[in-house]
């Protein structure tokens, strides 16, 4: 049965199983390959995404689920790489080898759309489960508060409200 979503803004219908990993619809049938697989069972959060606008594990997330419902993956949080969170991870060179960090940048988008300014423990409790094995969690806090504190970190990924209540599509 087909199933229909929007991804990244763009209305799309994969015909699939209905328990195929959101994951490898993005990657093996839509071709965006930005999300990564980690480790399959939701622990290290490598292939997070937002559903609705809230971080979610896509390999644990069957595309029944999604049905109806907005994604953005990291390719839809900016065409560009010029969101807040993208430019303060270059800006403070967040990643070595840089294999989980669109997960860690959707979940950080995530939470400044939410929270505006957050504290080390609210960005502590949103990266929680992210797991680095590089270990730049230091880099990665500083990234987040430099994107909190960059000009345009009030805007929000498409569909979502800004800081204002506005929502920006």
């Amino acid at each position: 049965m087909p199933t229909t979503f929007t991804v990244n803004g763009k209305r799309t219908t994969v015909d699939v199983p209905p328990d195929m990993p959101l994951l490898w619809v993005l990657r093996d049938v839509l071709d965006l390959k930005g999300t990564k697989y980690g480790c399959g069972i939701a622990q290290c959060s490598a292939c997070t995404v937002h559903v609705k606008g809230v971080p979610t594990r896509s390999c644990r997330t069957p595309i029944s689920r999604v049905a109806g419902a907005d994604v953005t993956t990291i390719e839809g949080l900016s065409p560009d790489g010029s969101h807040p969170v993208q430019r303060a991870w270059e800006e403070v060179d967040v990643p070595q080898c840089g294999y989980c960090q669109a997960g860690q940048i959707m979940s950080a988008a995530a939470l400044l759309a939410k929270n505006p300014k957050p504290t080390d423990a609210d960005i502590d409790a949103a990266m929680n489960g992210h797991l680095c094995r590089c270990a730049t969690y230091v880099r990665i806090r500083e990234a987040i508060h430099r994107a909190a504190d960059a000009p345009a970190a009030n805007a929000s990924t498409p569909g979502r409200s800004n800081a204002a209540g506005e929502t920006n599509e």
